[in-house]
């Protein structure tokens, strides 16, 4: 499959001219859209269509982060005031009844991502609570219990698979033990492997997902010197030996504070220390031309996982 290793992002709700012109030209692996990309459902629904129509792909990934709540890209569009926290809270109380409402509302969400012709979301968020998390996750973490965090990501890959829309586990190998937002700052964790191992890695452990997003973290007692996305020590040792992740390992956003350096350098050191995609998410269609002559086409691994993807998207 002939991709480049890259999820790109445009600027607004329309095409420019640029844009058409790179979609045409150029493979990117997927895109990401934003509120910024979204006035109405017919609006959003005929650029996706027109960006298919584009890349000549039926089954081009569209991608959008729709967690509810605080992280509701389709605002305008979907009323679902829920967030994972509150699903968690539902299962503590009762687990068979938190389940079941769960998931009807993946089921009924799912539905209306597919009418509007999104084909991925990045859910679940499997980072785990601590008394120190960043505000940032906050609410979209399902619990401070590991099980409870576990179970309903689970659910959420099984339930979104079998209505034929991809999931994106996130933060690996866990963004819940900061109290930095990484949008702007690094955060360190200094924290000891076998303490992270314990807790922060568990929910990640054997997930059936098929694609998962890296946390832009400095795990100071595994690497001092790099941030995970960065890491070929962490994503090697931690996110494909000890956690076992065996799908797509995409960045997440190169154009986050959290990385020091240019665009260029954070997408080469993301693929070089082994991610398969780097993300980016600031929709500049100068940085899409030149990311996209940067980032070499996807290898074997990512096409095959790639091909595996689509089988759940037809």
């Amino acid at each position: 499959m002939k991709k480049k290793a890259i999820i790109i992002s445009i600027k607004g709700p329309r095409l420019s001219v640029k844009e058409k012109l790179f979609f045409s030209k150029e493979k990117p692996w997927g895109l990401i859209l934003f509120k910024r990309n979204i006035r109405s459902f017919f609006q959003i629904n005929g650029l996706i269509k027109e960006i298919r129509r584009l890349t000549k792909d039926k089954n081009f990934p569209v991608i959008i982060d729709e967690e509810g709540s605080s992280v509701s890209r389709l605002r305008n569009i979907l009323n679902h005031n829920f967030n994972a926290n509150y699903f968690g809270n539902l299962y503590k109380i009762n687990p068979k009844i938190g389940i079941t409402l769960y998931k009807n509302y993946l089921a009924s969400l799912c539905k209306k991502l597919k009418i509007i012709g999104f084909n991925i979301n990045t859910i679940p968020v499997l980072d785990i609570l601590r008394k120190n998390t960043t505000k940032i996750i906050g609410t979209r973490s399902f619990s401070k219990n590991k099980e409870i965090v576990k179970k309903l990501g689970e659910i959420t890959i099984s339930q979104c698979h079998s209505k034929n829309i991809i999931t994106v586990i996130k933060h690996i190998p866990g963004h819940g033990c900061t109290s930095t937002d990484s949008h702007f700052n690094m955060p360190r964790v200094n924290l000891s492997e076998k303490k992270l191992n314990k807790i922060d890695f568990y929910p990640f452990k054997s997930s059936k997902a098929k694609m998962a997003m890296t946390a832009h973290i400095l795990y100071s007692k595994i690497d001092n010197k790099n941030v995970s996305t960065f890491s070929k020590k962490i994503i090697k040792n931690v996110i494909r030996k000890k956690i076992g992740f065996k799908g797509i390992l995409m960045s997440d956003d190169i154009s986050m504070k959290a990385l020091k350096y240019d665009l260029v350098t954070n997408a080469k050191k993301s693929l070089a220390a082994g991610c398969n995609l780097v993300l980016y998410c600031s929709g500049n269609i100068r940085d899409n031309f030149k990311l996209i002559k940067t980032v070499p086409y996807i290898d074997k691994f990512t096409s095959k996982k790639t091909s595996e993807i689509y089988k759940i998207l037809r």
